[in-house]
Order: C-alpha cells, then structure tokens, then sequence
C-alpha cells in the first residue's frame, strides 16, 4: 500500500531512449521547451547504458506541458543532432504521457561543422572563361572530384547543374546549396564517388539561356543552343579531362527553378545522353506544355527523375509539378521513366532547401 502512494506522489514517468553512433564517454543531454532550450543543463543529462545507447527518465510527466519539443545535444548548439544526410532537423516532438519512446540519431555536428573536412571534394575550375560555341559566349565551369580522385584509377558517374554561383559559393549573395560539403558528409557514408560539374548561368541573360526553343510564356529561348553546348561540347569535354563513366546510365542533369526547367528539356532533347534528372522546384509555369517534347523520348531508354516542390514556394510549383508527372506518364513511359516525388509542405524556393534536397536526390538517382 505504502509503494501505491509513493508511486502516485512521483507522478507518471516519460522514458525517452536513444540509439546513435557510438560517442564514448562523450555526454548526451536533452533540451526542450521544459528547460527554455539550455543545452548543458545537467538536470537533463543522460545516462549512458551502452556503447551508443542512452535514456532519460522524466519521473513526474505529468509536470511536462502536454507535448514536450526537444532535441538532442552533446552540449552546445555547435554539437546538436543531424539527420543522416547532415541537415539540421526539426524539433522532435511527443506526448508527455507517452510513457517510453526510442529514438534514433544518425549524425551529429561536430565543432560546428557537420561534415569531416577530409572528405570535401577538390573543386577543380576547369576555365573561368570556357567556350560555348553554340552561343558565342564564354562561362565558368568547375568540377567537383571525390576526395580521392587522385588516389585511385576509378572511374565516376557525372551529375551536371545549372547555377554554379549557387552550389558551393560560400559568399553567393543567395545562399548555397553547399554541395561540397553535402558531398563530404555522402563520401564518409560511402556514397562520394560522382563528379559534380558546375556550370555558372549567364546572369542577366539567365532567362533567356534557360528559357526552352519552344512556344513559351517567356516566348522561345535560347534553351536548345544550351542544351546543346551541354551534350556536344562540355560533356565530351569532360569525358576527356576527368575518369567518367561516359555512358548514359552514369550521366544526370539537374538544376533548381529555372535551371530546373532547362534541365528538364535537356533530358527530353538529349534521352541518349542522360539518364538521371535532378529537378528541383522547376518553373514549370514559363513552358507548361514541355512535356510535348517528349516525341523525340524513345521508348527503350530507362530513365530515373527525382521531382521536388515545396508547398510555400507559391500556389502554383506542387500542381504543376504532379501535372507534368500525370503528363509523362499518361504518353505510355511510366514502364521506363520512374520518378521519385518529393513534397514538402513547409518547403520554401530557395537554395538552402534545395541544398537540403541535394543528397537526398543524389542518394536515390545513382546510389540505389
């Protein structure tokens, strides 16, 4: 009887367990909004219960606000929780009577930074001022080579973006997808070996470049004239400067917005040439009927499409995302061009999301 009441005097208890790499004897606490978010407060440290296993009791749940926002640190904000692909996540959320719950964490920042710097790629400007024939002009192209390129005789599948100014530029006045340390985080996962290669847009003449040869809202552009420096001038450029893996099965394009779209068109002018497409937030709304091109697709060619759109980029990006899917897949090609839909309902346009994008995509076009 004794037992009863204490039982009830200490309330209902909130288990939280974890799982997570083995850290030592580095320790682990919870923050959330029942500690106004301090991060070193030893009240909240847990106990480790083995290698890579830890848990916290809270013994009066019942004390907790109703639902409990919280997270992982390992002291500071400079050392908080990453999900697998090294992006900062959301705060973890549960019930304060939801009695035991396991959790796991993939990855944590380190020092600040969540990525091992042993493993950024060597970024390689191949010209700043490289030759596009087919357009009188000349632009900067860059290659982005796994950490160990010069150490092995391997060979790597090649991904081409659009935008270069906003892959990796630290100082890009739009923010980065920072591309080189997604791929230091994929390289110590296994997944490192690709060759990235950034093709800087034409500033002021971006629109026109990526605007497709069709009949368009913008009217018709010089989208078939760079799509064609692309496929007859760059890549076998590339295929003969760097060890690629040439054929069209380790060949993607890719880009975000309007180097979405162009992006899209090169893959539907050039099936033979690429078989993975990157795109990101495309701005379907410039050439709606794009999906036309699809004519010149040939039915034998196997192609994987990774579609992203935010819901907060405006009302009109998700709908005409899933209408050029229903499009493709209505002209009789979903035996051969799968695609990988991604939606996210508080995804905004610009390039800190699509860079959160950007192993994912990677990850399912080449790796899997």
């Amino acid at each position: 009887m004794q037992e009863n009441v204490a039982s009830q005097k200490q309330g209902k208890q909130l288990i939280i367990e974890l799982s997570t790499p083995d850290l030592s004897d580095r320790p682990v606490y919870l923050t959330g909004n029942f500690n106004n978010w301090a991060t070193n407060d030893e009240r909240y440290r847990m106990m480790r219960i083995g290698p890579g296993k830890y848990e916290y009791t809270f013994t009066d749940a019942d004390a907790l606000p109703k639902t409990i926002e919280y997270k992982f640190v390992r002291g500071s904000w400079e050392d908080e929780e990453l999900d697998r692909y090294g992006n900062a996540r959301p705060n973890r959320r549960c019930k304060s009577n939801a009695g035991h719950i396991t959790v796991h964490v993939p990855r944590w920042r380190s020092g600040g930074l969540a990525y091992n710097p042993a493993f950024l790629p060597k970024i390689e400007v191949i010209s700043e001022h490289f030759e596009i024939p087919q357009l009188i002009k000349t632009r900067r192209i860059a290659a982005l080579l796994p950490h160990n390129y010069y150490e092995t005789d391997r060979r790597y599948p090649v991904l081409y973006l659009q935008d270069g100014q906003n892959l990796f530029d630290d100082y890009a006045p739009f923010g980065n997808w920072a591309v080189d340390k997604k791929l230091a985080i994929m390289a110590e996962k296994g997944q490192g070996d690709i060759i990235i290669v950034s093709i800087d847009h034409a500033e002021h003449e971006r629109i026109a470049e990526f605007t497709p040869s069709m009949k368009t809202r913008l009217g018709s552009g010089d989208g078939k004239k760079y799509v064609r420096f692309l496929a007859d001038t760059l890549k076998p450029f590339v295929d003969k400067k760097f060890r690629t893996l040439p054929d069209r099965d380790h060949t993607g394009i890719g880009g975000s917005s309007m180097g979405g779209l162009i992006s899209i068109y090169a893959g539907l002018m050039y099936p033979e040439v690429y078989s993975r497409l990157m795109i990101f937030s495309p701005s379907l709304w410039v050439a709606p009927n794009i999906h036309t091109q699809v004519d010149d697709f040939p039915d034998p060619y196997e192609t994987r499409i990774y579609l992203y759109g935010g819901q907060k980029e405006g009302a009109g990006v998700v709908p005409a995302i899933l209408r050029f899917k229903q499009a493709i897949e209505k002209q009789g090609l979903s035996d051969n061009v799968v695609f990988q839909l991604s939606i996210d309902p508080k995804g905004q346009h610009n390039e800190a999301r699509w860079g959160e994008e950007f192993p994912k995509a990677v990850e399912w076009l080449f790796f899997q």
